[in-house]
């Protein structure tokens, strides 16, 4: 990306990162960015937020690996807090 599209594209990151802080009960909020110009070249970025009184032993690349749980969401669940955080997204 050229600087000016890679700055729009972090403003509209950063964006959501505080809807979801809004929305959810964070104590901090990882950011990860991901892609490849091999294969299907993409890029994208997580973002994950941590509840409070999560073990520091236990955040970082810990709570993101699946290998060490995954939370069980269904589709409504999910849908509605989709919902949620699109309503606090300011850009």
């Amino acid at each position: 990306m050229e600087p000016p599209e890679f700055l729009r594209f972090q403003h509209v990151v950063h964006a959501v990162a505080r809807a979801k802080t809004a929305t959810v009960p964070t104590e901090r909020m990882y950011s990860m960015s991901l892609g490849s110009r091999q294969g299907n070249a993409h890029l994208h970025w997580h973002l994950a937020p941590m509840p409070p009184g999560v073990p520091s032993h236990l955040q970082q690349f810990h709570a993101v690996m699946a290998e060490n749980g995954i939370l069980a969401v269904n589709n409504h669940s999910q849908a509605t807090l989709a919902r949620e955080i699109r309503r606090q997204v300011q850009i």
